[in-house]
């Protein structure tokens, strides 16, 4: 466990980013290193776009070959056809690898629902993936404080006549959202915070939002137990070496759930960030990138 001050990495919006087609429509990538290096996919959480992985990315490009995606309906990626599922996302993932010529297997990770979605391409594909990092990752536990009062403020800003009286409660919901990410909320910056409002006036961004959580659980009341206790089971049967990462304090999906990580995977490796929120791969990207380095090393 670290208990070094985080080491600031830039964050900034990906102008290098390209799209694949998936089953005829588009998905954004940005696609970083050396194209016969061993290949990486990154998946962002919930209600977020790929940048949630830029510094992290950049880190280990030296390496790999990074692939990072928007999953579809988040990020500025309009939806698929179809409710938004971790299996519909773990099919565009495949999708993006296929599109992108990997057929070998991947050393795949996640961030919240990334995680979640990540180890359901592994129960799935198992074939696909070389390793999982979890970060902070969405399926150990049942309690997750995510707010939908920043797109209530945002829905009725938009409303005729009456929506200007509530567009600075929804930039200022919007903004606080994600400085709780990080426990130096300074990462949060002005760029992050107009890029999230970017991704959040997305035109599939509502329906995909409140679809994943629904189909996941009920907001304030939790998530539904039984897809947990069969992803698991599942991740678990795959044999696929797994890196479960946490920070100590984070808002979004507690560090109590790191006990139930052990539990549902007791053959995978752990790491704790001591200060540190929901986005360790921002708040600690360095000492995040060496720590993945050193575990697909070790998973080959």
């Amino acid at each position: 466990m670290s208990t070094t001050e985080p080491a600031r990495a830039a964050y900034a919006t990906a102008t290098d980013t390209t799209t694949v087609e998936v089953s005829g429509h588009p998905i954004r990538v940005r696609v970083t290193g050396a194209a016969d290096a061993p290949p990486v996919l990154l998946i962002h959480g919930i209600a977020r776009s790929l940048e949630d992985f830029t510094a992290t990315q950049d880190l280990l490009s030296d390496e790999y070959r990074v692939i990072n995606m928007d999953l579809p309906g988040f990020g500025l990626t309009r939806k698929q056809p179809g409710r938004p599922t971790l299996e519909s996302f773990a099919r565009a993932a495949i999708g993006v690898l296929d599109a992108l010529g990997v057929q070998e297997p991947t050393h795949v990770m996640g961030n919240s629902l990334g995680g979640a979605v990540a180890m359901t391409v592994a129960a799935h594909h198992p074939e696909r993936v070389a390793s999982l990092v979890l970060a902070n990752a969405a399926g150990f536990g049942r309690q997750v404080n995510i707010s939908p009062l920043p797109m209530v403020w945002a829905g009725l800003s938009s409303l005729p006549r009456v929506g200007a009286r509530f567009v600075d409660r929804a930039r200022e919901a919007g903004a606080q959202v994600n400085r709780d990410l990080f426990v130096d909320g300074s990462f949060a910056t002005p760029e992050m915070i107009k890029h999230a409002g970017k991704v959040g006036r997305q035109r599939d961004f509502r329906a995909t939002f409140f679809g994943t959580a629904f189909g996941m659980g009920v907001p304030g009341l939790g998530t539904f137990p039984g897809w947990r206790r069969e992803l698991l089971a599942a991740v678990r049967a795959s044999g696929v070496p797994v890196l479960v990462v946490w920070g100590d304090t984070d808002n979004v999906l507690p560090v109590a759930h790191l006990d139930g990580a052990r539990t549902g995977l007791p053959g995978a490796r752990y790491h704790l960030f001591e200060r540190t929120g929901h986005m360790p791969q921002i708040e600690r990207a360095p000492e995040f990138a060496s720590l993945v380095k050193e575990f697909i090393a070790s998973a080959r």
